[in-house]
């Protein structure tokens, strides 16, 4: 991997020197056709000459020695004040004498847990953090399905301020009038990325209810004989909802609830409306909410059929699924 600044990668300097060395052109109209100074070009020339092909490979930025680097008995002694105590930068630069932010740069260095993250009794880690996350994907559709509301402001008629800007146009009665939200429940197979998603007034118990069965039919409709299992967050409408749990029931599916305030643990499906957000519901200007809304299925086709999914290799979500014969 070239460094974040490099003009050209290894691939780019092989070519500049087959095109000066190899087929006799001048260094100067080779280095401006690639868009580099002609001292860059003679510096990879040179090193090409010094030490062939293995001289073009990107070499460390690390300095041979670091004599300003904490020494490893100021680091011992950080650590230890932190085992021993339990406190923050602040409270061990003062009991260690080693500076605020040089106590930082050491317990990261280290990996030590934050202190949010510990049992303030014990010092053991309690907590689950982002680091500690383990990717993980089903082996085959149908057996985990992910599902999530995604709360988004109503567009009121002729446009809102995406359209207008700001204070273009709004009187005060307007700027203090409340249009309420949308609420655009999705569900998404782990295995395959394949969506589903439908706009509502609200996120009730009942709601969410009879969406989970209208998404049970539409992956059926697609392929995907069963639900087994389906992971929600704890908000209370699924959780404490007997529709949402008769409808479980009735597709033979065990419910999965994330830990609290883990929401990388329903990761899938929050990143899935992360990209609608991005490419549907903010991707354009719309003049009506009924225009976005009518835009949904339409996108919603294109990521399951067209839209290259990066998880899948560069194909669509359909394309893990068999289509039922």
């Amino acid at each position: 991997m070239s460094h974040a600044n490099a003009r050209l990668t290894f691939h780019g300097r092989r070519m500049l020197v087959r095109r000066v060395r190899f087929d006799g052109r001048p260094v100067a109209h080779v280095a401006r056709e690639m868009g580099i100074s002609r001292a860059c070009g003679h510096r990879w020339l040179a090193r090409f000459d010094a030490e062939g092909w293995d001289g073009l490979h990107d070499r460390s930025s690390r300095p041979r020695s670091c004599p300003t680097r904490t020494s490893q008995a100021d680091e011992a002694a950080v650590l230890a004040a932190r085992e021993a105590n339990r406190r923050g930068p602040a409270q061990i630069a003062r009991l260690t004498g080693v500076p605020e932010r040089t106590v930082t740069r050491v317990l990261r260095r280290y990996l030590v847990p934050r202190l949010a993250q510990l049992d303030p009794v014990t010092g053991q880690v309690i907590r689950a953090s982002k680091s500690t996350a383990v990717r993980y994907e089903r082996d085959r559709p149908g057996e985990l399905i992910h599902m999530d509301v995604k709360k988004i402001g109503r567009i009121p008629a002729g446009g809102g301020w995406r359209a207008h800007g700001r204070q273009a146009g709004r009187t005060s009665a307007q700027k203090k009038a409340r249009i309420g939200f949308d609420y655009v429940h999705s569900a998404i197979d782990d295995h395959s990325r394949l969506a589903y998603s439908e706009i509502h007034p609200d996120e009730k118990g009942e709601t969410c209810a009879g969406f989970l069965a209208r998404a049970a039919a539409w992956f059926l409709s697609q392929g995907i004989a069963g639900i087994e299992q389906v992971m929600t967050d704890n908000h209370w409408s699924y959780t404490r909802s007997v529709k949402v749990a008769e409808v479980i029931m009735a597709l033979d599916a065990r419910h999965v609830t994330i830990k609290a305030h883990c929401p990388w643990q329903n990761g899938k499906v929050e990143r899935y409306q992360r990209t609608m957000a991005q490419e549907w519901a903010y991707a354009t200007i719309y003049l009506t909410n009924d225009a976005r809304a009518a835009a949904l299925p339409t996108w919603q086709t294109i990521y399951n059929t067209e839209r290259p999914h990066t998880a899948l290799g560069g194909q669509p979500p359909i394309s893990r699924v068999v289509s039922p014969t």
